[in-house]
């Protein structure tokens, strides 16, 4: 039997007052990391001013 996966996608968008974007996006890899969560995938989307972060962990 083939391994089932459980996904996970975080979208991070630019805020005017919050921590530098690479300071969060490092906090939210080590919160889902801590989670058992595993990043498989990163897309920087200009059209919202974001980064998505894509992860899986067994189900």
């Amino acid at each position: 039997m083939s391994q089932l996966w459980k996904h996970l996608v975080i979208e991070l968008t630019y805020k005017l007052f919050e921590a530098p974007m690479r300071e969060r996006i490092q906090d939210e890899l080590d919160r889902q990391g801590a989670l058992g969560w595993e990043l498989v995938a990163v897309e920087h989307d200009p059209g919202v001013l974001g980064t998505r972060l894509y992860f899986k962990r067994p189900a």
